[in-house]
Parts: C-alpha cells; structure tokens; sequence
C-alpha cells in the first residue's frame, strides 16, 4: 500500500482510539479493583452478556492459568451474571444497556479498557465460551509464554479458532454450572479450513471447520472467521478493528510466517455448541445485534429447530494441545 496506505492505516487507528475514547461514556463502573493492579499482572478483558452458567469454569480456568485480574463489560444481562461478577474479588465490572452493535461488537468498548488499563500489561481478549491454549500449557504457566514472548520482542501472540462440539445431538447432555464444557463437547474438525492473507491488514483470514460444514454449506465465505489474535503485549496507541480479528498498527497481525518457517501459536477452544445453543441463537437472531445483521445467528436459529449434528466420522476427539500442534493447528516454533 505504499506511504499513502500507512498514513490512511495510522489515521484508522486514530479514528478507533476516537470512538473508544467517545464510547466510555456508555460504560457504567459496578465494582473498580483496578488499583489492586500490579505491573507485571496479567489481564483478560471480555465483554458478556447472559453467561452466568459459563462464569464459574470460565474464571477457574484462566485463573489458573495465570490471569490475575478480569476486567469485563457486562452488557445488560438479565441472568445474574453481573451480581455474580461483582462478587468475585479479581474482577472489574462495568455495566451498559447501548446497543452491541453500535459499539462495533463491543470492541470499542474493550478498546477504551484496554488502552486505560492495560498499557505495559499483557493482555489475553477472549469470550465466555473461548479457552486459551498455547503450546507447553499443560506445564508452563501464562507467564513463562509472555516472557518468551518479552524475550523475542514478540509483541503479539496468533490463535486459531477451533470450534468444539459434542457428538450426538446438542441438547442431548445439559451443561451444569462449574463443568468443564469439554467434557461434553470434545470434538472438532482436523481439517476442512481455507486461509488468505488479507492484504489490506496483512492478518491471516481463517474460514471452515464443522459451522462451515453444517450451516454454511452453500455459501462458506459467510462462514465465520476463526483468525484471532487474543494475547498482545498492550500499547495505548493500540486499537483492535474487528474483533480479535486484527488490531492497528497492522504490524501486530503478523503471527505468521511468510518465508517457510513457523512462529509459535495456540488455539482458541470454542464451547459455543452446548444444549444451551439453539436458545441463545434464536435469542440472538431476534436483537439483531451481531455482524451483518446477525445473519450468522439467524442460520442458526433456522437450523437449531432440526437438532443439527455438527458430529461426522471425520471428527477428531480432542486430547491435548500437543495432537493439535501434530495436526498443525498450532505451533510451538522457536519456543522449546
């Protein structure tokens, strides 16, 4: 794009630290823990809504893993789930009723957290139902991969979406408050996925797997993305533009490599396929309040009454991040 195409990429950013810096106003504070934060503290942020059931897991695991402080916008649920966050004593609660949609997908939201909070601070964006693995994960805790990361000068840190479901119909075993979603669904697609690289931000563009396969048979380049990029070493000039999709300056985008070798990446575990789906994709296709119109809700909502199975003899069992990286969704590079 030339010198023209990094001034017009440097005014986008402004333009999106704009509109998060306009989009704080809708942000009401429930419970501020923020001053508890130390410099070396690592954070999740995560906008929500109606996910009480999935909290209890959801917080363990990162928890855990390393995370030291949530910062979360809940907006507008009606569940529980803010009392229940407001309650937890690592959690920073804001609350807002604006529209989703207008808040691009609540990332504007994030986007203003993110540049108050987590400048200096590593900082893993993920949803509810998303669950972070990276390679040695099961013997390294958070911190280890970022100070690799530090080490490397590796700013951010690339995951693949992998959508998880059980087999059998969805709403064949009911999801309990503090289970582990993967118990139920622990399948996935080892193949079936289509990568581009998106000129304009230089991100890999990811599309396939089972949602693909099942509900956009006929039309996949309305499949939803599964490139993301979910762990940054966060600077207040950073701006996400699409969901973790892909954030300015277009540098942090490249988590891949383009000459042959392999920089080290993880995956996203998708737990979107429980019982509790078929109810909150017609919910959902009714407030309209998700990319294109929610059009990816509204396939499911149509197909949710049929009992769809996302399961087929092609499906691979998941085990552990080690079978991933074999079957090349995710890499440990350099990092031994």
């Amino acid at each position: 794009m030339g010198i023209l195409g990094s001034y017009r990429m440097r005014w986008a950013r402004k333009r999106l630290r704009y509109r998060a810096r306009l989009k704080r106003y809708e942000l009401s504070s429930i419970v501020d823990r923020t001053p508890d934060l130390k410099p070396d503290d690592i954070l999740l942020f995560s906008t929500l809504r109606n996910e009480k059931v999935r909290l209890p897991y959801f917080l363990d695991y990162y928890r855990k893993m390393g995370v030291r402080h949530f910062l979360i916008v809940d907006n507008d649920s009606n569940d529980g789930s803010g009392e229940y966050l407001a309650d937890q004593p690592d959690v920073s609660l804001w609350h807002t009723e604006s529209s989703y949609k207008k808040s691009r997908y609540g990332v504007d939201w994030l986007n203003h957290l993110q540049s108050r909070f987590g400048h200096g601070h590593w900082c893993l964006t993920v949803d509810a139902d998303e669950f972070f693995l990276y390679p040695f994960c099961d013997t390294r805790p958070l911190d280890a991969l970022t100070d690799w990361l530090d080490s490397c000068s590796i700013r951010a840190f690339g995951a693949m979406l992998l959508d998880m479901y059980p087999k059998g119909r969805l709403e064949d075993e009911p999801y309990q408050a503090g289970m582990n979603p993967l118990e139920i669904a622990c399948w996935f697609d080892s193949g079936n996925y289509s990568m581009e690289r998106n000129p304009k931000y230089w991100n890999l563009w990811i599309q396939g797997g089972p949602r693909a396969r099942v509900f956009f048979p006929h039309t996949p380049n309305r499949a939803p993305a599964l490139n993301k990029i979910p762990l940054v070493k966060w600077d207040k000039r950073y701006a996400y533009v699409n969901s973790t999709h892909m954030l300015l300056p277009r540098g942090l985008n490249l988590v891949y490599d383009e000459w042959g070798g392999e920089k080290a990446s993880g995956v996203l575990l998708h737990a979107k396929f429980l019982n509790t789906f078929g109810e909150r994709a017609v919910e959902e296709a009714k407030r309209k309040q998700h990319f294109d119109g929610s059009f990816e809700y509204q396939t499911y909502a149509k197909a949710a009454g049929n009992s769809p199975q996302l399961w087929n003899s092609w499906s691979e069992k998941y085990i552990n991040w080690r079978q991933l990286e074999i079957l090349g969704l995710m890499s440990k590079g350099n990092w031994a």
